[in-house]
């Protein structure tokens, strides 16, 4: 399993620039570093120094690079489509439908380009993967699908299995399931083996991005305020969507005081800027990536004994932050991010009676 490492901040501050940096200096370590970019214009190829295509080539010394093309990856990702669809359906009917035939609908960028960077992860050739994701909102959203789409399956399978509508129509659903699909349909309709595959990868990319050791991100921006405004959102959004930020790259500009106070805890490094091919200053400016699993807030804490759940939401203040409870799960929206807390059996059940928001935490009781 790769690292995955990713930017976030304000269009213009240098985000490629420092992915690239960043695989340069993986890669002068030893480590097999695939940057993945989502930049398919020629401004990244000019950058990185050689052409650049939607299979991986040969860059540097344990480097190599990739675009993702959102073309070329719909029309393998249909491919793969129509082979699940043959392994369950007696007459597969997506079979007449061809990957080249089909346009990119608004969306589709983003959840082809995961499900690229997961299968670079699966197949084992990469120790680190930099992902030049748009770095916006989207980006973090992005990170945060495993979460949200395991949370619609969650509910969705309960709604409709409490409902009288699943109870009615369950018995029939089954056995003329059995008569389409390839499989023995009984049970639950949501535990089949194709479900069962989608509810295992949503699975894992929860457990990866919740582990700063798997996926990480880091803020870049410049002085001026509309970056550092950008930055201080895109982070506390990240850690709505469940992933790490490690720290700030601080491009062509001196970190001083007031800077370090917008960020902290987060570390700030100074990056100078590139002059001509040379990439070295900016690798050597670049920080431990591998060393923030222990030094950076982690986005949730759940502290049974105290029946308390901390949130870390940088960016925010309390007039931002709208919580409310269903059942056995919390959701807390922060800016243009909704994030949903599946609580601990020992706190299954509980009403919130407090929250509060001390020290860039948001503290819920119980």
């Amino acid at each position: 399993m790769a690292l995955i490492l990713t930017f976030l901040g304000k269009g213009g501050t240098g985000r490629t620039t420092m992915a690239i940096a960043a695989a340069k200096q993986f890669a002068a370590q030893g480590k097999r570093v695939l940057l993945a970019s989502q930049d398919t214009s020629p401004a990244l190829a000019v950058l990185v120094g050689a052409p650049l295509s939607a299979d991986p080539c040969e860059l540097g010394p344990n480097l190599k690079g990739v675009m993702l093309q959102t073309a070329v990856l719909l029309e393998r990702s249909w491919e793969e489509l129509k082979k699940v669809e043959a392994q369950y359906l007696r007459t597969p009917f997506f079979k007449a439908v061809y990957g080249q035939e089909l346009g990119v609908l608004p969306g589709m960028d983003q959840a082809l380009a995961l499900n690229a960077v997961r299968e670079y992860d699966a197949s084992g050739q990469y120790d680190v993967i930099v992902f030049d994701s748009t770095g916006d909102q989207s980006a973090v959203r992005l990170m945060g699908a495993p979460e949200s789409m395991s949370w619609y399956i969650r509910r969705f399978r309960q709604v409709f299995a409490d409902s009288d509508l699943g109870r009615t129509l369950s018995p029939f659903i089954q056995p003329i399931a059995a008569a389409v699909l390839n499989v023995n349909w009984s049970g639950d309709l949501f535990a089949q083996p194709a479900a069962n595959q989608v509810n295992d990868l949503l699975e894992q990319g929860k457990a990866a991005v919740a582990d700063p050791n798997r996926v990480l991100a880091y803020l870049v921006t410049t002085a001026s305020t509309d970056a550092v405004a950008t930055a201080k959102y895109l982070w506390g959004s990240a850690q709505q969507a469940g992933l790490t930020v490690g720290g700030v790259l601080l491009n062509e500009s001196m970190v001083n005081e007031a800077l370090r106070t917008e960020f902290a805890p987060l570390s700030v490094s100074h990056i100078p800027s590139k002059v001509g091919e040379d990439w070295q200053p900016l690798m050597q400016a670049m920080p431990n990536f591998t060393q923030v699993a222990t030094q950076v807030p982690r986005p949730i804490r759940v502290e049974v004994a105290e029946r308390k759940v901390y949130l870390f939401l940088p960016g925010f203040d309390k007039k931002q932050v709208k919580l409310t409870q269903y059942g056995p799960e919390v959701t807390i929206e922060a800016g243009d991010q909704r994030r949903n807390i599946f609580l601990p059996p020992e706190l299954r059940g509980q009403q919130v009676t407090g929250a509060k928001f001390q020290d860039n935490y948001l503290i819920i009781s119980f």
